[in-house]
């Protein structure tokens, strides 16, 4: 069904991530009936994408070629969801407790002083920035569109649903909760300002208890700011607005106690890796 030829970077990146996390599902001690709602969705998935591929491979249409740049959006959100059915009970917080230390060094070590400095506000604007990580790959999506440089929306796509599936699939392999949770008030920050609130909401709502390890805000904020750089290498004004914003992003994560510092690296390190992979695909001769 599906010709190499055809299939984007980014749509490969995205099939096998839900062929591995069938195999995942098929090994993990969870229900049977989780087991077979990933199989068969991932299964369903796979077929619907490769009828959409094989469409647009036999005719080309705006309207499908527009889908596709999509769809890896989509897609990203089903496999949080879906590695969220993956979480088991972890009764024990070795890996906490050993995360944290580094956190403590960090906020106490002058980082907390130093955001909270002038009251509220480089809180505030932080909390912000964790909020509009959300939007950050549609936003790069319809800057490509609005510039021209909609050919070169698989190159970010590459690079960004590298970085973020990266991170996803680790999760089973780290189980872990988040130091708001393990470690109640401990660093916590000063200031409960309303944009805290509303991110305390989304994550009571739409969270999942398998892994904060890697951070997929840290890995998707800067694999967005890598994969634009690769994608529209001319807009220097912009490279510096998404690079700003996804420091402001890992920032926000460790202050906010959303996660750890460790988290927030090893996120960084997996856009790093993603970056250099679609560098050197497109090194690769043919």
């Amino acid at each position: 069904m599906f010709a190499s030829a055809a299939v984007r970077r980014s749509e490969w990146v995205i099939l096998a991530f839900l062929v591995c996390a069938a195999a995942t599902a098929g090994v993990l001690p969870i229900s049977a009936a989780l087991r077979a709602r990933t199989c068969l969705l991932n299964l369903a998935i796979l077929i619907g994408y490769g009828l959409l591929i094989r469409a647009d491979s036999i005719r080309p249409r705006v309207a499908t070629s527009v889908v596709r740049d999509w769809l890896p959006l989509a897609l990203a959100l089903l496999a949080y969801r879906e590695v969220g059915w993956f979480a088991v009970p972890h009764p024990g917080h070795a890996l906490e407790l050993r995360w944290v230390t580094w956190d403590h060094a960090f906020l106490r070590g002058g980082a907390k002083a130093a955001i909270e400095v002038f009251g509220p506000v480089l809180p505030s604007v932080l909390e912000m920035a964790y909020t509009l990580v959300y939007f950050l790959p549609p936003f790069c999506l319809v800057m490509l569109y609005v510039s021209g440089h909609r050919k070169n929306a698989d190159r970010f796509l590459f690079v960004f649903a590298t970085a973020v599936l990266l991170c996803y699939v680790q999760f089973p392999l780290w189980p872990s909760e988040p130091p708001r949770i393990v470690f109640p008030g401990e660093d916590a920050p000063a200031y409960q300002t309303i944009f805290r609130q509303f991110n305390w909401w989304m994550l009571a709502s739409y969270g999942i208890h398998t892994s904060v390890f890697p951070s997929t805000h840290v890995a998707g904020a800067f694999s967005a700011a890598f994969g634009m750089r690769r994608a529209m290498s001319a807009r220097i004004w912009l490279r510096r607005l998404l690079f700003a914003m996804a420091t402001l992003i890992a920032l926000a994560t460790v202050y906010g106690r959303y996660h750890y510092l460790a988290d927030a690296i090893v996120g960084l390190v997996m856009a790093v890796l993603a970056l250099a992979l679609s560098c050197l695909l497109d090194r690769k001769p043919g």
